[in-house]
């Protein structure tokens, strides 16, 4: 067992059950009044460990310092607060099978619900280690809990050792990253470091410096209302006309189900509203910017298309910018990568570096000039209710968080 196992665990299982799920309709920093749970719970816990300068911004990310001992780059590691909006995440039950035995999991709020390495094969590679899980009817929360548990973990353990040596550490918990919105224009300056890392990943040795580039629309279609009872020729009703917008679209070869590896996909992810009007909303991801503004441009003749069937109809595609593909800024300066490869190697630990069909903090923290790859944390199955975790991998990963500080020591990161 790690020296780390249990503080993990009963960090992994306090934070968890905190409710802290993001809304993209939420207007304001963060977007959901319950994140401030989870931000000032660490506020107050990182005041208590002895972390120095820690505050939470008016943008809703908690920041602290913990002091250097040796000269060398301020180096930042970062994770998230917020859990995905797209499936339950109130009343989280979190619960540990200790020394998981390789068979089935079952959980006890839904009984039809099963985790089998048959079906994940990653589960069968953690037979005997430590696994978390939620109950059945929410999502865990390891997405990104894991990570805060585990720079919280890294962090006191510095903080309680100060002969370790290690530059200037910065370490930032961020809002909303599920809805794309983590990274506030200010945190770049707030934060004050040389390069950084987020611990956002999945299997052990995950290094990721390719990300998708990602745009996100918001389809408006306004039909005419009327009494049904007297609608003939005079009722557009919006409903059929965003549901053709959807069915036009190709269903085959740019869906997320349909796609792998590096092709990209335009998703329908929510339609609301009636028959006089609907608003439809997409995310569009692609890891070339060709393809992005390819996809953009294919939503809107779509939109252009149905509009034209039916005149009297408005019909509005509205597309923003969400985040780029963190590697167009760092094959510029690999300086971070290349140290956590070199702290994978000292701890033996195999380097997995694939793109990655999603995004990170670490996208926009790069594109705006600190450069950010993302490291993993062994989180597996995210966003839905099979989401598991493994203790061990937590730990793998908290003695990357060390190595990777130790090693920052004197390095003179590259300049652009």
């Amino acid at each position: 067992m790690s020296a780390f196992d249990i503080e993990l665990r009963d960090r992994l299982i306090r934070y968890c059950a905190i409710d802290s799920q993001s809304d993209q309709d939420g207007a304001s920093a963060p977007s959901t009044d319950c994140q401030h749970d989870m931000l000032d719970l660490l506020q107050k816990e990182l005041v208590e460990i002895g972390a120095k300068d820690v505050f939470k911004t008016t943008y809703g990310t908690v920041i602290a310092t913990i002091p250097g001992t040796v000269d060398g780059p301020c180096v930042g590691f970062l994770a998230h607060v917020d859990t995905a909006p797209q499936f339950n995440a109130t009343g989280v039950k979190p619960r540990v099978l200790e020394r998981y035995d390789g068979g089935t999991i079952t959980f006890p709020d839904d009984p039809d619900l099963a985790l089998t390495p048959e079906e994940f094969p990653y589960l069968r590679e953690k037979i005997g280690d430590d696994i978390v899980t939620a109950s059945g009817l929410t999502l865990l929360g390891a997405d990104d809990k894991a990570g805060i548990a585990i720079i919280m973990t890294a962090a006191r353990h510095l903080l309680n050792n100060p002969d370790i040596q290690r530059p200037t550490l910065r370490l930032a918990f961020t809002p909303d990253e599920e809805i794309g919105r983590g990274v506030d224009d200010r945190l770049p300056a707030d934060l004050g470091v040389d390069f950084a890392y987020t611990f956002d990943g999945k299997e052990v040795g995950e290094i990721v410096y390719e990300t998708f580039s990602a745009d996100f629309a918001v389809v408006t279609v306004k039909g005419v209302s009327i009494h049904p009872g007297n609608a003939k020729d005079q009722l557009v009703n919006a409903i059929y006309l965003a549901s053709k917008i959807v069915d036009t679209l190709p269903k085959s070869t740019q869906t997320p189900e349909t796609t792998d590896g590096r092709q990209g996909f335009i998703h329908a992810v929510d339609m609301k509203g009636n028959a006089d009007e609907m608003v439809v909303r997409f995310i569009l991801r692609d890891f070339e910017m060709d393809g992005l503004n390819a996809k953009g441009a294919l939503l809107r003749q779509v939109c252009d298309t149905i509009a034209a069937t039916e005149p009297r109809a408005k019909i509005d595609c509205q597309i923003t910018p969400q985040y780029r593909n963190m590697r167009y800024w760092l094959e510029d300066d690999m300086t971070p990568v290349n140290l956590a490869r070199e702290a994978l190697a000292e701890l033996d630990i195999a380097e997995i570096s694939v793109p990655i069909r999603g995004g990170t903090d670490g996208s926009r923290l790069t594109e705006l000039g600190v450069p950010c790859p993302n490291l993993f944390t062994g989180m597996q199955n995210i966003h839905g209710p099979l989401e598991w975790v493994s203790v061990q991998d937590m730990a793998k990963a908290t003695e990357l968080c060390l190595s990777i500080a130790e090693r920052s020591a004197g390095v003179t990161p590259s300049r652009r």
